[in-house]
């Protein structure tokens, strides 16, 4: 049995030594054969030269580097390309989750499970950030008709047959939590214990995070584009009473003066529903123009301790 551990790097430059220590000690201890593969993101910092001086002391350890910046679920799709193990773990690499929890997840595989998620049991994150992720959760479960729960991320582990499902989705806008969802497989979730970030601050800022919602949700659901159906029948039907409550004024002689500020708010009011509706047909349209071009994902550079 091998266990892979598929980690993004990105402005964590100080974070890195210790993680692949932390790894080495607990992955020693559930098996002989396993790997360690941290995928540098594109990131600012000297985090790529540290992961070549681990990789040089240690063979377990590989290091991938894209050829730029391609966002955190293309780095772990890149890692997952490369995993050969049994096990996959996908974790963060700001030591918020512990690689200490991994034995209690792998434990829970032998229940069955083809799917081990790590629940943070408490949060340990300014409360910014808390309102910002339970905000997207939420908009993205009714957005998409999925359970997406904010007490779950990343950090999990995986049978390597969800894994392959998960790559053979040509998805250009990639998640992993919801395409891990999407595929199925038996699946449970253990409560593990969250730290706060071994050093700097998160990526994900809230603008960053309703950029990410609204992708995902062009990507994985037509939701958006049924509502706006539904807005659009709701506003004729409106329309329609209101035209015979008007014309019933008309023939009664109710109407004393014939004004132009009801036209001129009704035109106003649908020209921005229609404004908004062929914006966003558009958006999906363009989303269908970047997915046909079938471009790469990720780009990479350099690789070390890899075959191929």
């Amino acid at each position: 049995m091998k266990i892979s551990v598929v980690s993004p790097i990105y402005k964590t430059e100080k974070s890195i030594q210790e993680l692949v220590d932390r790894l080495n000690e607990v992955l020693a201890m559930l098996c002989d054969n396993f790997e360690i593969i941290l995928v540098e993101d594109g990131s600012p910092d000297n985090s790529w030269n540290i992961i070549k001086e681990i990789c040089k002391n240690d063979s377990n350890v590989k290091g991938i580097k894209l050829s730029r910046n391609f966002g955190q679920h293309n780095a772990i799709t890149c890692g997952l390309n490369a995993a050969r193990g049994d096990w996959i773990v996908v974790m963060d690499c700001d030591l918020q989750d512990h690689p200490e929890e991994i034995p209690n997840l792998f434990n829970k595989t032998k229940e069955g499970y083809d799917i081990v998620f790590a629940q943070r049991e408490k949060r340990q994150d300014t409360f910014l950030k808390k309102f910002s992720s339970i905000f997207f959760y939420r908009i993205l479960s009714y957005l998409t008709n999925t359970k997406q729960d904010a007490t779950i991320a990343n950090f999990g582990i995986y049978n390597k047959k969800v894994i392959q499902a998960v790559l053979s989705m040509n998805d250009y806008i990639r998640y992993f939590p919801t395409m891990v969802q999407w595929v199925g497989f038996k699946s449970t979730k253990i409560k593990v214990t969250h730290s706060s970030r071994f050093d700097g601050k998160s990526a994900y800022t809230f603008s960053k995070l309703l950029k990410l919602a609204f992708n995902i949700i062009i990507s994985y659901s037509d939701k958006p584009l049924r509502l706006l159906v539904k807005f659009g029948l709701i506003i004729s039907m409106l329309s329609f009473l209101y035209g015979l409550v008007y014309l019933y004024k008309y023939f009664n002689g109710l109407i004393e003066v014939l004004g132009f500020t009801s036209i001129i708010i009704s035109i106003t009011f649908l020209s921005g529903i229609i404004i908004l509706t062929l914006g966003l047909v558009g958006i999906y349209v363009g989303k269908t123009f970047e997915q046909s071009k079938q471009r790469p994902t990720f780009l990479i550079e350099k690789k070390l301790n890899t075959n191929g």
